[in-house]
């Protein structure tokens, strides 16, 4: 792997900025995590095409990484290239019908879900506090129990490496419980969300539901990577998780969630290794009181 290479080349280019060993607990919502080989932020699409160019040619290994709200990085890090998208791919654009909204992959979830309010539009509430990226949430389907981010695409634009630009109708893909369709070896640049008119009041007056339900049942504000597992069909895997008793277990610096079994928060200190030895207990506990094998919803990288 030429990593030399890679850098100088990709150090001389515009909008791009490369950094060498950055600390993958930085960019993580769980602040947990070792280095990088290299974290390069791509500021446009011209930034990105040629980023992902040169890593190919240079045989450098890489993954796109949003804002790391569900994702566990090894306490050795990453040994390749860590791609973030910058401050181009950050931006909403409003169709004249008032309704249609296209927002840049690395645009955060939290400021579409603002700007729908903002111009009185319904559809998103379900999303209000649900972290990370657009990038993010259309690629795992993410939502509530009863809505989900990809009921309100319209279709969505990728990077294909070696072939460019594709467009995707929200039919020609597949719509999963946490799950998208979309193939693994193409990057997301923008979304577009078709949403409705509503009064401000009513789209206020349901995020505000939504809310504070999240409040009261999970572990907002602290360090956490949300849901560590999928809920299995016709179970709630907080609630499995709970009836085995490890709510409130703790493993060095990390600790089940008192407050929702199925989150792991990171109380200050924890290492990957702590937070790897909790998803252990649980997994092997569930799969023994009730024949269920988990399916993590979190990823993992650097293992």
């Amino acid at each position: 792997m030429a990593f030399f290479n890679a850098t100088y080349r990709l150090s001389e280019q515009i909008d791009t900025d490369v950094i060498e060993g950055e600390r993958l607990a930085r960019h993580t919502s769980l602040r947990i995590g070792g280095t990088a080989d290299l974290f390069i932020t791509c500021h446009s699409y011209h930034a990105l095409r040629r980023t992902i160019e040169v890593l190919s040619r240079e045989e450098v290994p890489w993954v796109v990484l949003g804002k790391g709200s569900n994702i566990l990085v090894a306490d050795d890090g990453y040994r390749g290239a860590v791609v973030t998208l910058g401050a181009g791919f950050a931006r909403f654009t409003v169709a004249e019908d008032g309704c249609t909204i296209t927002a840049g992959a690395g645009a955060m979830l939290p400021r579409l879900v603002n700007e729908a309010l903002t111009r009185s539009l319904t559809g998103l509430e379900f999303a209000v506090g649900i972290p990370g990226t657009v990038g993010g949430a259309v690629s795992m389907n993410a939502g509530s129990r009863e809505e989900w981010v990809g009921a309100r695409i319209r279709d969505v634009v990728t990077y294909k490496p070696c072939e460019g630009i594709v467009h995707r109708s929200h039919d020609e893909l597949v719509w999963g419980y946490r799950f998208c369709s979309l193939p693994h070896d193409e990057i997301l640049l923008e979304a577009t969300f078709e949403l409705e008119h509503a009064p401000k009041q009513d789209v206020r007056e349901r995020m505000e539901r939504h809310l504070s339900r999240r409040r009261r049942t999970q572990p907002v504000g602290s360090a956490s990577c949300g849901s560590v597992f999928k809920n299995p069909e016709g179970h709630a895997a907080g609630a499995m998780i709970e009836a085995c008793g490890l709510k409130g277990c703790v493993s060095g610096g990390a600790e089940i969630s008192p407050i929702h079994a199925n989150f792991i928060v990171n109380k200050g200190s924890a290492r990957a290794a702590d937070v790897l030895d909790l998803i252990k207990r649980m997994l092997g506990e569930v799969k023994a009181a009730y024949d269920i094998e988990l399916k993590p919803e979190i990823k993992f990288l650097g293992f």
